[in-house]
């Protein structure tokens, strides 16, 4: 029962996570809420490994060691779906899905059903339904901004940043630079806005 348990536990989460299109979807959430199970049913029995002659004094069960290395196993494997793309970071939310998950598999493993039930049914509320209301939350959008000018006749730094204002981006300070062999003025910055419209209507200005 602990493994089919865990086993439901992961596959939905895998669901949700596999419909968005993430790169560790259903099998991965899967396997790896049933191979927490699987460690912790067998650490939560390790009676059943040693010989009948060993004294029962010299026996020390310690199953949150187990717990501790599946932990740091999973580091590893949420690693491994974390990548960043400019300045957008993308995979944290799949990368705790699986800690969660893992988390879920030792639940279920140690028999702490309340927990491990409770902690699927929120886990899954904060995966999807969460989702929506972090749509609804406002955001401050984040983008990198770089305009090429003929040299000759280019308007200077301060005229761009006059321009950025002007449509409600408020620009880190500048970088200025020369290219083509000095044909080519550039001017870069990092803009803040409170949505991406507010970067097509500059695109649409330029």
């Amino acid at each position: 029962l602990p493994l089919v348990g865990a086993l439901v536990a992961g596959s939905l989460g895998g669901i949700e996570r596999g419909h968005r299109g993430q790169p560790a979807g259903f099998r991965t959430h899967a396997l790896l809420a049933l191979t927490a199970a699987m460690l912790m049913v067998g650490a939560n029995h390790q009676y059943d490994w040693i010989n009948a002659a060993t004294p029962e004094s010299v026996v020390r069960i310690d199953p949150v060691r187990m717990a501790h290395g599946i932990l740091t196993g999973v580091g590893f494997l949420c690693g491994g779906v974390i990548f960043r793309q400019g300045y957008s970071v993308h995979g944290l939310t799949t990368a705790a899905s699986l800690w969660t998950t893992s988390a879920l598999g030792v639940m279920f493993g140690m028999g702490m059903w309340s927990v491990a039930i409770g902690g699927t049914v929120l886990s899954l509320i904060v995966l999807a339904v969460l989702r929506t209301v972090d749509g609804w939350l406002p955001q401050q959008q984040v983008a990198e901004v770089t305009i090429r000018y003929k040299r000759e006749g280019a308007p200077d730094a301060a005229e761009i940043r006059q321009r950025l204002s002007a449509l409600g981006l408020s620009p880190s300070p500048f970088s200025n630079r020369l290219i083509k062999k000095g044909e080519l003025i550039e001017h870069g910055a990092t803009v803040r806005c409170g949505s991406l419209k507010q970067i097509d209507a500059l695109a649409l200005a330029l």
